[in-house]
């Protein structure tokens, strides 16, 4: 018998992870307050994927009372490190599929940019459902790396073409509401669409092209070979560049950030 596939673990992005990753400073302000407003009053809540606490910081720091949990304790270390040498919450090293508390201890969960790296993502979606308390809410966003008709998104497909790689997250597809929703009503839980903002990439493509090279993505890391990886963004960056010319041009690409809530009986 094979083991079952592993979720991703972020161990080798603690340390560029917040340089890569999250919203600007104004929409990690509008997050916070959505997430705040469905959670408040609701007692103990569970981050499943805390990693460096991009979400969970904000939140505790308005009242929320968060538990978090990971694969990766590099991550939490960098939350810890983050918080001037001591979490703010606790924090658990474990799998979301296999977690260690007991029926009903939290009255809500969360997770953001979480299910596209579990496998088994409907098991932790059960698992979920099992630690949280009868009336509880799970809060799930599940990012915007999905196919989109951006300049990031055709980097990333000629990126797996020359790579011959699939770029496809090992679980649930960036943009698959529509199987979430199917999954989480197998579970008698109701969707609920949250109010929505406009985010801008972080970085331009001149730096998108550079986490690409520098293995900074977890759909980068399928390409092993550190010397063939250097050369493929060397390929790509030549045809993003024929292709959008010069990179300062082009105007950082605008996204919605979507949550969705799913309300159990």
């Amino acid at each position: 018998m094979t083991d079952p596939p592993r979720s991703v673990a972020f161990d080798r992005a603690a340390e560029y992870y917040d340089e890569t990753r999250g919203l600007t400073p104004e929409g990690t302000k509008r997050q916070t307050e959505i997430l705040a407003a469905e959670l408040a009053g609701r007692g103990r809540v569970l981050e499943i994927g805390i990693g460096t606490g991009q979400v969970a910081l904000p939140l505790h720091a308005v009242g929320v009372d968060v538990v978090g949990i990971d694969l990766a304790m590099p991550m939490m270390l960098k939350l810890v490190e983050k918080s001037g040498g001591r979490s703010p919450m606790p924090l658990v090293q474990t799998d979301a599929t296999r977690m260690p508390f007991p029926d009903g201890a939290f009255g809500a969960a969360y997770c953001r940019w979480v299910l596209h790296l579990i496998p088994a993502w409907r098991t932790a979606l059960v698992e979920t459902g099992r630690v949280l308390r009868p009336g509880g809410a799970i809060l799930v966003s599940l990012g915007a790396a999905g196919p989109q008709d951006t300049p990031e998104s055709e980097i990333r497909a000629r990126f797996a073409e020359l790579a011959g790689v699939s770029f496809e997250p090992s679980g649930l597809m960036w943009s698959g509401y529509d199987e979430l929703d199917v999954a989480m009503g197998e579970l008698g839980a109701t969707p609920r669409a949250l109010p929505t903002f406009i985010e801008v990439e972080r970085t331009g493509l001149d730096g998108f092209i550079d986490g690409i090279a520098s293995n900074a993505y977890s759909w980068t890391w399928k390409l092993e070979d550190p010397d063939r990886l250097r050369r493929v963004a060397g390929e790509v960056r030549t045809w993003a560049e024929g292709r959008y010319g010069p990179f300062d041009r082009v105007p950082r690409t605008e996204y919605e950030v979507t949550w969705r809530a799913y309300d159990l009986p």
